[in-house]
């Protein structure tokens, strides 16, 4: 009597053994075993973390083993299993391997096919054609499109993180308990006591030190002492959290008529500001966007303000970027004036704090919130509705989605809800958030998540130009290792451009995102289908770069940058000053963030700034989607490639005051998951 040797592997994470039944049936090309309990008398089988081996006994061959099924059936109470994967040993001695990495819930089954990936076109037979499309039926009755707000991509239908298919949950909820991490956050950092002090300014400057010296590190501590000056300021938009919005200035525009005779003074090389401008000399940062932003109102004692400012940037003689002129408004005149290095020291210290707080605004709702998080989970969505688990982007895309869905639906839930935590200390809270984002949607196109084409189209490409430009040059290594780690496995299964264009199932994937995800919006320009391997690559490689590098980059720095509060406040409680002479220390003092929103705000950027405890990172694949000898070559070859950018990275840090490693592959999670 023919013997199959099968082996269940049970996943390691907390409660992910069961003690309900487990049964399994073999599904062959000649036939299909009896639906056998997998049950070993007097032991504990399906214990978290364990393998266990089971013999399946058949009165005749069943052929090939093309299908796996897995029936869970409770024996007292609800309990979850989590199945890593069935490996079966067939008579002959050849091993087959059913990769699962899935929840039974409930009596629950799962049909499992191998671990070798294939394309629609591949499948010959009726039923695993069948197996595919009931597979993608069930999912994408599972995982529906949902508006959140009118003009922003779409999200998961789930209102709560509990509603969410228990496959894309996290682990365990309380890790990621938005509520629960700040006030962890709050205790860690002993501001306890300033947490409800709204409306109770700080007496001066040094007085924020009181909620800054429990946790340290070397950026914070230099950002403290340092951030008064004109090259901190210029350099946290190469390097800081938000070095995306900087570009060259190739005209001044009519609405900020900066003069010769302002910005002489700042000039370097005796040249005109014309003629720096046409050298490449002069940067321009523009927060167009926030204009006509609702500013946060939900407490009626504390007037918040927020202004839409322009900063004009100079790259002196040593390459360092200085600014040079700030305007606080979009529209010049008399109570706009242009403000100059040369004013008073606190108009001119004023004026920039107003440029940083407009540009925390611009970095947590548009190039994090949006530019990561919220298209991301785009990706995902449709990559869940449209790819099944045999596909090889599926495999792919996999560990680079794992658990952003869960984390947006948790912010969504608790971060920026109405009256969530968001609207305790952001400018932007009680709406001006979703307003911002609305807008910032119209500048999200598929080319400006391609890292080369955004650097180059804001005139940054140069390295010569700008050799201490560290985001866009690690960001550039890391995007190129990425995109030939994805152009191997491209090409790995398809073999022509044909092959590609046949594939339904991708092209289907390709239109869920532009005309669902991104709703067809006018501006987006995101393809619908895709011709050749080669778009596929650099497509594929943008959702993997933004899902990874480009998260990393934008968030975990904000402890560093951000936990000195006058370097990056949340939110103004005076409005921007309409003419000079009028600031000093105490007014300054007055327009920054109270106690309790200090307080607030510090909580939030630690919580923000930690990784997971399980954290997986760039290259690390410990689930194996993929079990093919060339693909692994492939993650091998990418993975030297990360380490080779890591040790150099680590290797131009040393000594420095201001390391930057936000792109260091050893430190960029595999996903958006925090």
């Amino acid at each position: 009597m023919p013997s199959y040797t099968v082996t269940v592997s049970t996943g390691s994470q907390w409660f992910a053994g069961t003690d309900d039944y487990i049964y399994i049936t073999l599904v062959g090309t000649e036939r299909c075993s009896e639906r056998t309990l997998l049950d070993k008398p007097l032991y504990n089988d399906f214990e978290r973390g364990a393998v266990d081996s089971y013999d399946v006994r058949v009165d005749e061959n069943l052929g090939e083993i093309v299908l796996v099924k897995i029936e869970k059936k409770r024996y007292w109470v609800q309990d979850d299993w989590y199945c890593k994967y069935v490996t079966v040993k067939t008579p002959s001695g050849d091993y087959l391997e059913f990769p699962c990495f899935r929840w039974l819930v409930d009596d629950k089954e799962v049909v499992l096919r191998d671990a070798r990936a294939h394309l629609p076109q591949d499948d010959k037979t009726g039923l695993v054609k069948q197996h595919r499309q009931k597979e993608l039926e069930r999912r994408r009755k599972t995982y529906r499109w949902k508006e959140w707000q009118p003009g922003i991509p779409m999200s998961i239908d789930a209102n709560r993180h509990k509603d969410l298919p228990r496959d894309i949950q996290f682990d365990t909820e309380k890790g990621v308990d938005f509520v629960l991490n700040y006030s962890k956050a709050i205790e860690n950092l002993c501001v306890n006591q300033f947490m409800h002090m709204f409306q109770s300014s700080w007496s001066d400057f040094a007085d924020f030190e009181k909620i800054f010296v429990r946790i340290k590190n070397t950026i914070s501590e230099y950002v403290m002492k340092h951030w008064k000056e004109d090259f901190m300021f210029g350099y946290q938009f190469l390097n800081g959290c938000n070095p995306v919005v900087i570009k060259k200035c190739t005209k001044l525009p009519e609405k900020f008529p900066v003069t010769d005779e302002m910005v002489k003074v700042s000039l370097e090389r005796e040249m005109t500001l014309e003629e720096e401008i046409e050298a490449g000399n002069i940067y321009i940062v523009d927060y167009e966007v926030l204009e006509g932003i609702t500013a946060n109102c939900t407490d009626p004692c504390t007037l918040q303000y927020i202004a839409a400012p322009m900063c004009l940037l100079y790259k002196n003689t040593q390459k360092k970027i200085m600014p040079i002129a700030i305007q606080l408004g979009q529209t010049p005149g008399e109570d706009n004036p242009i403000f100059l290095p040369t004013d008073a020291k606190y108009d001119w210290l004023l004026a920039k704090i107003w440029v940083r707080s407009a540009d925390f605004q611009y970095h947590q709702n548009i190039t994090h919130l949006l530019r990561t998080h919220l298209i991301t989970e785009v990706f995902a969505i449709a990559m869940y509705r449209q790819l099944p688990a045999v596909h090889p982007v599926y495999k792919l895309l996999m560990p680079h989605i794992r658990f952003t869905i869960a984390i947006n639906t948790k912010a969504r839930e608790q971060l920026i809800c109405e009256c969530g935590i968001f609207d305790k200390a952001n400018a932007t809270g009680g709406g001006g958030h979703v307003q911002l984002i609305q807008k910032g949607v119209k500048s999200l196109t598929f080319r400006s998540l391609c890292f080369p084409d955004i650097i180059k189209a804001r005139g940054l490409d140069n390295k010569e130009e700008l050799p201490t430009y560290f985001y866009r040059d690690d960001g550039y290594r890391v995007w190129e290792a990425t995109k030939s780690f994805v152009s191997d496995v491209v090409h790995i299964y398809y073999t022509s451009d044909e092959t590609l264009q046949e594939d339904e199932e991708i092209q289907a994937f390709i239109k869920d995102v532009c005309s669902f995800g991104m709703q067809d919006f006018d501006h987006c320009e995101f393809p619908k289908s895709l011709k050749t391997r080669e778009d596929l690559s650099e497509y594929l490689t943008a959702i993997v770069f933004t899902a990874s590098a480009q998260h990393a980059a934008v968030n975990f720095g904000q402890y560093d940058w951000y936990s000195w509060i006058p370097n990056a406040p949340s939110t103004m409680r005076r409005p921007p000053p309409n003419k000079k002479g009028i600031a000093d220390v105490n007014w300054i003092i007055h327009s920054l963030p109270d106690r309790g929103r200090s307080s607030w705000h510090l909580g939030a950027v630690w919580a923000l700034s930690q990784y997971q405890e399980c954290e997986l990172y760039l290259g690390s694949y410990p689930d194996e989607h993929f079990t093919e000898k060339p693909v692994k070559k492939a993650m091998e070859r990418f993975r030297k490639q990360l380490a080779e950018i890591s040790l150099s990275i680590k290797t131009r840090n040393e000594g420095k005051k201001l390391p930057y490693y936000n792109m260091s592959p050893d430190k960029i999670p595999n996903s958006v998951a925090v």
